[in-house]
């Protein structure tokens, strides 16, 4: 890594990029999406706006902003592709500038983000230049950074492999390529219907060994919208063939990396898919019905097999590799709730926590062939320790109940000293009140190795929004590990209560359980949530 070189400052009224916008019958975007384009500025020389033949009126609306902006082309596909690859070659294909880069439809850029590019990569005489991309979930607005390690500070690498984390980043559109590098390598999407054809564009750039600028800069603001009536590929994960792409296209960025002899890029993608894509999908393993499981569990299996030695001996027991680990060593889903835990973020490893014959510790007596000894010597701050959150709400107050379970010894070891609890909103990232402290206490002799802790929750602390459990339990030494909470779903704790919160007004109390099983709550006020309980239960009472 080097840092980014002097460089003489390129005139302000100098165009050299090309904005590729692709879209699909998505009119209430695609202008938004080519008017933030359009205002980086005169850097900006055209924007090749690419409709995949649309049936809606995304292509009048283009032709009357292009009637007004002479850098706006309006290129229309008179078949539809069926993905994002097609219309962004064809976009590649119009382009003129020296530079280029896309953006799709239902996204923005934000003000600069293009500059910000441009500058790094004529700066550094660098192919590739990249920056940070924020998911903006809407309509709450909350925003993700992606990759943030990658974009914390201005960087330079003369070569991919210096950076192996850079498999990770599997978007195109944050970034800004050299147009003719692309062209002299032959570096395009895959044709037609492929979905995360990002994965394989993003080994072909990485593969050509480019010079790579990243900077710290937001260039680009990546949309979700979860309540859409037509879901982004890669959040409609309902169906098997989503799972069955994702995996073809992470295999074939494999053997692009592998290929290309950047053998150390190659290992790090397919780490990248154990410790991603198979735990995303592991966690949502639970909500699909039994035919999706047992096909998930086959295809996963027959992936994983082509895996050697070495894929597997790196970091052992991280969360990733023990979920492929225990579904190439069992012919049938099992353990989906253990699974689904141990795929959270952090990750938790919930009991029962089993032996081998010879004391190693092990999965399960039934599959000892996937140890967990490591875990005897992992430090504390990276073990996947489980809590239990039992959540009692009362009218004014609720009691929280917290145990903590023993892991093989380690917690014992350690020596806990304090569970903070911390309740934030998911949607602004506002904590409920300062984090209260609790001393957790080992439970009587016979009790299985729990330390139990209870704390008050004051709803007066909460407004209305989704809340999400945080926790740090803090060890002798100075010691601490970040982790969240298995939500108990016992009778009648899960349920909708009403309650008195700030300034005496009421609200209704929803404890829930994540998909990847963590307590969390919903907060709605006023007396139209509560009104709404006290229906449900008159209902349930006549029936």
């Amino acid at each position: 890594m080097h840092p980014i070189p002097r460089h003489t400052p390129r005139p302000a009224d100098d165009p050299q990029v090309g904005v590729i916008v692709i879209g699909y019958n998505d009119a209430a975007h695609v202008t938004t999406a080519v008017r933030s384009a359009l205002a980086q500025g005169p850097v900006v020389r055209e924007v090749v706006a690419v409709d995949d033949s649309s049936t809606d009126d995304s292509v009048d609306l283009l032709a009357r902003l292009a009637a007004t902006e002479p850098r706006l082309k309006v290129v229309r596909r008179r078949v539809n592709s069926g993905g994002c690859g097609s219309p962004r070659n064809t976009g590649l294909d119009r382009v003129t500038a020296p530079y280029v880069m896309f953006l799709d439809s239902d996204d923005v850029l934000p003000p600069g983000a293009v500059d910000a590019l441009l500058t790094a990569a004529t700066g550094a005489d660098a192919e590739v230049a990249g920056g940070l991309c924020v998911r903006r979930e809407l309509p709450g607005g909350r925003e993700v950074r992606w990759q943030a390690a990658l974009y914390a500070a201005h960087a330079v690498f003369e070569h991919p492999a210096q950076r192996p984390r850079l498999v990770h980043d599997t978007l195109c559109v944050n970034k800004l390529y050299r147009t003719d590098f692309l062209r002299e390598h032959g570096i395009r999407f895959p044709e037609g219907r492929f979905p995360y054809e990002d994965f394989v564009f993003t080994a072909r750039v990485l593969a050509a060994r480019p010079r790579i600028a990243l900077v710290p800069d937001r260039v680009y603001v990546w949309h979700v919208r979860r309540s859409a009536d037509r879901l982004s590929i890669s959040l409609d994960r309902a169906d098997i063939a989503n799972w069955r792409a994702r995996t073809e296209a992470s295999r074939l960025a494999y053997e692009i990396l592998l290929g290309a002899g950047q053998k150390e890029l190659a290992r790090a993608a397919r780490a990248k898919f154990l410790d991603h894509e198979l735990r995303i999908y592991a966690r949502e393993l639970g909500l699909h019905d039994t035919h999706y499981q047992r096909a998930w569990w086959a295809h996963t299996r027959a992936c994983l097999a082509q895996y050697d030695a070495s894929d597997w001996a790196h970091n052992p027991t991280a969360p990733g590799r023990l979920i492929g680990r225990v579904v190439l060593g069992a012919p049938e889903p099992r353990d989906l709730p253990r699974l689904r835990d141990l795929a959270s973020r952090p990750a938790r490893l919930l009991p029962p926590y089993a032996h081998s014959p010879d004391g190693t510790p092990v999965w399960s007596a039934d599959l000892p062939e996937v140890t967990l000894e490591p875990l005897l010597t992992r430090p504390v701050h990276l073990l996947p320790l489980a809590v239990d959150a039992e959540l009692r709400p009362r009218a004014r107050t609720a009691l929280l109940r917290l145990r903590l379970h023993e892991l093989y010894g380690r917690v014992e070891q350690a020596g806990p000293e304090a569970l903070e609890v911390e309740w934030r909103c998911r949607e602004t990232g506002v904590a409920a009140g300062p984090r209260t402290n609790a001393e957790p206490r080992p439970t009587p002799a016979g009790g299985g190795g729990v330390w139990s802790a209870e704390v008050k929750v004051d709803w007066s602390a909460f407004g209305a929004g989704t809340w999400d459990l945080r926790l740090r339990v803090r060890f002798r030494g100075g010691a601490y590990r970040e982790v969240t909470a298995h939500a108990v779903a016992g009778a009648g704790l899960l349920r909708r209560r009403a309650a008195i919160g700030a300034r005496h007004a009421p609200v209704l109390v929803q404890p829930y359980a994540t998909h990847s099983g963590s307590l969390a709550l919903r907060v709605a006020p006023g007396l139209r949530g509560v009104m709404s309980v006290v229906r449900g239960r008159f209902r349930r009472l006549l029936h």
